[in-house]
This record gives structure tokens, sequence and C-alpha cells, in this order.
């Protein structure tokens, strides 16, 4: 885990010139790069791409642990993989986080939109509230909640941002691959194994994107990274294909 490998440094620097240009320009990086919600006017074809690339720039450790997440355990996975199959996984379980993270969002913003429709307000007075914040008759109130009508709001309009998706295909594969490699945690100053480990930060994901995350966190997008990058190194390791390097 101490080498950087070559793949891994040019996908940290490529996130690198990604966040020191949205410090530049601002939000016309983030409104051309940021993941939007699918049916939002700002949602572009190439953003499930680019958003992998994007990190908040209010929060510097955002940017921080990807990419050391990114160094510390893709590293070990490139030189077992090789350059192509590294990038072939990286890719697709950054484009299986978006997708759950989408498809979330859907189930989410619909079935607040169906509520809405059932308590009076028409679609346009939906569409009129997630564009402006401003909707119909107030009195819809008495059957849909104000945390309700935010909720809408923040999903329809709140971009995702970040390679954590990527990361975590990452996290999941080299705990099958490494699963008795023993990691020191910052905040838990004891060795723990890999196998027990990456199940227990999944699992805080999945109990946050149930119960609501207080942090702003896309924790479904985590754990559909976790979820892809699973399927395929589970796949590979069980046909003895991880092995095999696409050079």
């Amino acid at each position: 885990m101490g080498r950087i490998t070559e793949t891994v440094k040019v996908l940290i620097i490529i996130n690198v010139i990604f966040f020191l240009g949205s410090l530049m320009i601002g939000d016309v990086a983030y409104r051309l790069f940021s993941l939007y919600y699918f049916e939002h006017p700002n949602f572009q074809i190439w953003q499930p791409i680019t958003h992998m690339f994007m990190h908040s720039d209010k929060n510097f450790m955002h940017i921080l642990f990807n990419m050391y997440g990114l160094w510390a355990f893709g590293s070990p996975l490139e030189m077992r993989w090789g350059r192509k199959k590294f990038l072939f996984f990286y890719f697709s379980a950054g484009f299986g986080a978006a997708l759950i993270h989408t498809l979330v969002n859907y189930y989410q913003v619909h079935s607040v939109y169906d509520s809405l429709l059932a308590g009076g307000w028409s679609q346009n007075d939906i569409m009129n509230f997630v564009i402006s914040g401003e909707g119909g008759s107030r009195s819809i109130l008495d059957s849909v909640s104000q945390e309700t009508l935010n909720s809408l709001y923040n999903n329809f309009n709140t971009p995702a941002v970040g390679a954590s998706g990527a990361i975590y295909g990452i996290l999941v594969a080299f705990g099958l691959m490494f699963p008795n490699i023993e990691l020191m945690l910052i905040f838990l100053p004891i060795p723990i194994k890999a196998k027990y480990f990456i199940p227990l930060i999944i699992l805080g994901d999945l109990f946050f994107g149930i119960t609501g995350s207080p942090f702003g966190i896309a924790h479904w997008a985590h754990i559909g990274g976790a979820i892809f990058g699973f399927i395929m190194a589970y796949y590979w390791k069980k046909n003895s294909f991880d092995s095999h390097r696409w050079n």
C-alpha cells in the first residue's frame, strides 16, 4: 500500500485539476459537471462521468479523503489487475453509484410528487416549487409536511459530486482481494482487518441512507458503488479472472 501506481496517479491529478478549476470558476463548473437529477434543467448527458471528478469546494476533506482512498486501496488493485482492467472497474463502480443514486432520487421525488397531486397541487404548481421554491396553495401542508416539501426541493436541486461511489467499489474489491490486511484508522487507532472494516462502513451508509443523513452525504451513491464493485470483484475472483491482466 506504499507505492502509487501510474493510473491512480493520473486519476488523482485529474481530480485535483477539476477541484482547482472549480475553485476558479465556481458555480459554472458545478452547473456543468455535477450530477443533477435527470429531470432537472441543468442535467447533461456527460455528468454521470464528470461528477466523479468534482468535489465540494467548501470542504477540503472531501477530496482529501477520496484521493487518499484512491491511492491507498486503488494502487494495490491496479498492481494486481493492470491498468485497463482497473480503469474499467473504477468507472463501472462510478456509473453504478450514479445509477443507484438516481433511482433512489427518482423514487423519493415521485413519491412526494404523487402526494402533492393527490393533495390538490397541479403539475405546474409542483414544477414551480421545485424550480423556484414557490408552489400552489399552502393548504397542501394539511396533507404533506413542510419537511417533505423540503426533501422534494433538495432531492430535485442538489447535485451529486465526488469520486466516493467509485472509491467504495475499490474498497469492497480491496476487502475481497486482501481480506486479512490490517488497517489503522485515524478515528479508531487499533488495527482492524479489511474484511471487518469495509462491511462496517457500508452498513453505516445503509443506515444513514434509510433513516436520512444529517450530513448532506449521498449515501446511496456509496452503496451503489459498493454493490457494483462487489459484483465485479466477486465474479472476477470466483472465476480466477482477477489475475488476468488486460495490458
